[in-house]
């Protein structure tokens, strides 16, 4: 599962045994880190060698050891049929017929149902791709990257053309971020490993980051979004406290790293300007070192000489640097207000191992559709349609979002949609919210 990176070749089986049939309850006694089952199609297999060699990292197989993996493989993947070889040495047995295909609260009904969406959104070409879009994509990050540079190359380096170029780059590196999302997913060329030689191109020459860094990150994030340990983007270091259950444990356990009552105000310090620049930055080259990750390195390092070499004359090497600084400075911002605006208003909560529509309805909202809007968020204003169908080309997420809000309605679960600016204002209540939740906690219990 994850998808994140290119596979190679099947390896050994995880385990000497002869295939067999177990229960659930036997399954779910596999869910240690040195110990690890999953299901698929009712088929079991042990991961628990292969975990590590998973292209998608390790982490994002061990957020299903013990669980039923079908509809996180399904959605992952999209060459399901190449994929299943790779597990085939991992096979162990199945299901006993008398277990139900869904494990613990995941519902049958609902999982049916969208099964049957995801095979009627294929039929209806919801996941081919427009080849042309995102050629004009790419296209309009390349032309934004030459428009910053002729800028202070035709007027020069006055303290308002500097800002506009600041502007610019940032904007460049913004949907640059977006394009690099698109490819990561696998959602662009049907061979994979093209969208992997595009992604390393975009994230790593027009950004300066890791592929295999994102990957590892990102789909921990789309197999359990908003749940406790497994999904990174809500490990905030203890910073800030999230949800409604996280607040009230640490108040009663009387933990205080921060003044949580006031980080609705501290995000706006700490939150956009560091996260990109001093926090991302720092953990990716860390990454890329440590795990000597020297094709990724290799690709980031090709940004900075680029970008150096055609700023270092007009600037020099620290106002070069300076201005990189504050370029990442503004494209934080932007990307922690699209990306927060969806996720952190939302439950967050510890492992529930729900069904994949109930759990990812309940993490994610959408943003109201317009072409500002879809251009502004790289079409993350369809989260919800992304979080069901990460391989969807990203200009299917409005033809499909009729059909997911339907079937949201019919089982009950609520498909919230916000406009662009409530959707803002709702990631400092959130914090709020919580943070006042902890002060409760703190004090009267």
């Amino acid at each position: 599962m994850g998808g994140g990176g290119q596979l190679k070749e099947p390896v050994e089986p995880g385990s000497g045994r002869d295939t067999g049939v177990y229960t659930w309850e036997e399954v779910q006694k596999h869910s240690s880190r040195n110990d690890q089952w999953l299901v698929v199609n009712r088929k079991v297999y042990n991961t628990t060698q292969w975990a590590k060699r998973h292209p998608g990292g390790f982490r994002v197989i061990s957020h299903y050891a013990g669980e039923d993996a079908t509809e996180a493989f399904t959605a992952f993947h999209p060459d399901l049929k190449f994929v299943q070889k790779f597990l085939k040495p991992l096979l162990i047995g199945e299901l006993a017929a008398t277990e139900p295909s869904q494990d613990r609260k995941k519902n049958r009904m609902i999982v049916q149902d969208f099964e049957a969406l995801r095979v009627q959104a294929e039929k209806d070409g919801l996941f081919r791709t427009k080849p042309l879009f995102f050629c004009l994509h790419l296209g309009h990050v390349l032309l934004l990257e030459a428009l910053a540079w002729l800028t202070v190359w035709l007027w020069g380096t006055s303290w308002t053309l500097t800002l506009l170029c600041s502007l610019i780059l940032a904007t460049a590196q913004s949907q640059a971020g977006w394009l690099q999302h698109d490819f990561g997913h696998l959602s662009v060329f049907k061979a994979s490993k093209w969208n992997h030689l595009v992604h390393k191109f975009v994230i790593g020459h027009l950004k300066g980051a890791s592929a295999n860094w994102w990957n590892h990150r990102h789909f921990q994030h789309h197999a359990k979004p908003n749940v406790f340990s497994k999904d990174p983007d809500i490990n905030m270091l203890e910073i800030f406290v999230l949800g409604a259950t996280q607040p009230v444990e640490y108040g009663m356990k009387k933990i205080k790293r921060m003044p949580y009552n006031l980080q609705h105000q501290y995000f706006f310090l700490v939150g956009p300007p560091l996260l990109i620049p001093v926090y991302f930055h720092i953990q990716i080259m860390k990454t890329m070192i440590t795990r000597r990750d020297w094709v990724d390195l290799a690709w980031s390092l090709s940004y900075y000489l680029r970008y150096f070499s055609c700023y270092i004359p007009f600037y020099g090497i620290f106002g070069s640097a300076a201005l990189l600084s504050f370029v990442r400075f503004l494209e934080s911002h932007w990307f922690v207000w699209v990306t927060q605006m969806n996720h952190l208003p939302m439950e967050i909560d510890h492992e529930k191992r729900q069904d994949w529509l109930s759990m990812q309805l309940h993490a994610t909202c959408d943003i109201e559709q317009s072409f500002f809007n879809d251009w502004f968020s790289g079409h993350l204003n369809f989260q919800i349609e992304h979080h069901l169908f990460p391989t969807m080309p990203r200009h299917s997420y409005g033809a499909v979002a009729p059909q997911v809000r339907a079937l949201c309605e019919k089982h009950g679960i609520p498909y919230e949609m916000k406009s662009l600016w409530r959707g803002m204002v709702d990631v400092v209540r959130s914090l709020k919210t919580s943070g006042d939740l902890w002060l409760d906690a703190y004090h009267h219990k």
